[in-house]
């Protein structure tokens, strides 16, 4: 197995390059790659973009232009634990700008359909507390918010 770990591939109906321009956008510690382009005779136009590389926040991605058989789904989705507020905010915005739309308990899904979830990094202790009734009041409120709200959520756990 390479020492670098794994490259995530994505697939796209023609929107390959415009996505990873987006995504690098997106996030800190980010910049894009080589540039693969179809052959004559492939799948795709000649000259076209097939895959273009872009590592993402420290990830590294692939972007295919693979055409319309496959789209995205809730089955696979990308985790951004925040520090604070504000990049809850930053991410729940920019990711839902543009076409995404925001979902339940701090889910979206991003103008191309790839599914997201934009969580304070104190929810996982939170929710899973072992005092069952601090878990289970921060479970309720987060279930009842769209994008997660860390002072509503602080205080639920309280018991405020």
């Amino acid at each position: 197995m390479p020492a670098e770990g794994f490259t995530t591939c994505l697939w796209f109906d023609g929107q390959a390059e415009e996505a990873a321009d987006y995504y690098v956008s997106v996030f800190k510690n980010s910049r894009l790659g080589r540039v693969g382009r179809y052959p004559e005779g492939g799948p795709g136009a000649a000259g076209s973009v097939m895959v273009v590389e872009f590592v993402a926040n420290g990830q590294k991605f692939v972007a295919l232009n693979g055409g319309p058989q496959f789209t995205f789904s809730e089955a696979i989705s990308f985790q951004i634990f925040c520090d604070d507020q504000d990049e809850v905010d930053h991410y729940w915005n920019r990711l839902t700008e543009g076409g995404g739309e925001g979902g339940p308990c701090g889910w979206l899904k991003d103008r191309y359909g790839l599914s997201w979830q934009v969580v304070p990094a104190k929810l996982i202790g939170m929710i899973g507390d072992a005092d069952p009734e601090r878990a289970a009041r921060t479970t309720k409120a987060m279930m009842e918010m769209g994008k997660l709200d860390i002072a509503a959520l602080e205080k639920a756990y309280e018991g405020e």
